[in-house]
């Protein structure tokens, strides 16, 4: 047995130690995928995401190596975070994890005021008061911690993650806002309908104008083709009447032509004989 133990010890002492640009990795990336760790309970994939990203620049770390540093430092930033000299001193990279952690503020009070819209922000800001930024980061942090240790043994701890307060917060909100919520869904529907009638109603009317519009231009159209017509057969009439005339003036011409000839030989037969 103290073999054994003095082996794990031995293997413990083997893994490298984490420099500070290769912990600024860690923090980096750890606050890259903070959205998915504050939606997720199970973060065993998310933290072999982690480790693929290290490998990526260069660190080669496992994912329990990262999730081990990541939850140090937290215990670091907490105690600096609490106002204790030894552990401040001990911690840093304060500013990068300050950052990542007041990221996850912003994004939790985000989504409450998006669970409870439209009636629900005022409500919860009166219900809850303001707690200043260092109890809310010690709380926070204290969440994810047994978020972890749930994942690793498998049973259900003592904070409820945010999804619970979500509905919970859904659960307390006050009924009068529920009520005036649908009043006021009521009255934007029935405006939506009136206006909808009336843009019917005058898409009705516009068609209607369009169509009496459309039917007069056809009947001031037709009139005028049928005057065009009538001008042309007046026209091919006058020709064709015109073209008569020319034609028994021509024979009449011919006719006489016919004649003077005619009178004109019989004389020089007479003449000759």
């Amino acid at each position: 047995m103290m073999l054994g133990g003095g082996g794990g010890r031995g293997r413990e002492e083997r893994v490298p130690q984490w420099g500070p640009q290769e912990t600024r990795e860690l923090i980096g990336i750890r606050g890259e995928l903070e959205r998915h760790f504050s939606a997720s309970k199970r973060n065993k994939t998310l933290w072999e995401a982690v480790a693929s990203r290290m490998r990526d620049r260069g660190y080669r770390r496992t994912p329990d190596q990262c999730k081990c540093k990541w939850k140090n430092l937290v215990n670091r930033y907490k105690g600096k975070e609490t106002s204790d000299p030894e552990n401040g001193r001990q911690c840093p990279f304060f500013e990068e994890l300050h950052a990542v952690f007041t990221e996850r503020a912003r994004n939790m009070q985000r989504q409450l005021l998006e669970s409870e819209h439209p009636g629900g922000p005022s409500s919860t800001l009166k219900k809850k008061p303001k707690r200043s930024g260092g109890d809310r980061s010690s709380d926070e942090l204290s969440d994810e911690d047994n978020d972890e240790e749930e994942e690793e043994e498998g049973d259900s701890g003592d904070e409820r993650p945010a999804t619970s307060r979500k509905r919970k917060a859904e659960r307390d909100k006050p009924k009068g806002a529920t009520s005036s919520t649908s009043n006021s869904i009521h009255d934007l529907l029935q405006g939506f309908l009136q206006q909808q009638q009336r843009m019917d109603v005058q898409w009705r009317e516009m068609m209607e104008r369009r169509a009496h519009e459309r039917l007069l231009f056809e009947q001031e159209w037709r009139q005028s083709m049928e005057k065009l017509e009538r001008e042309r057969l007046m026209m091919e009439q006058a020709w064709r009447e015109r073209e008569e005339q020319r034609r028994i003036r021509e024979e009449m011409r011919a006719e006489k032509r016919d004649a003077l000839l005619t009178t004109l030989l019989n004389k020089l037969l007479q003449d000759n004989l």
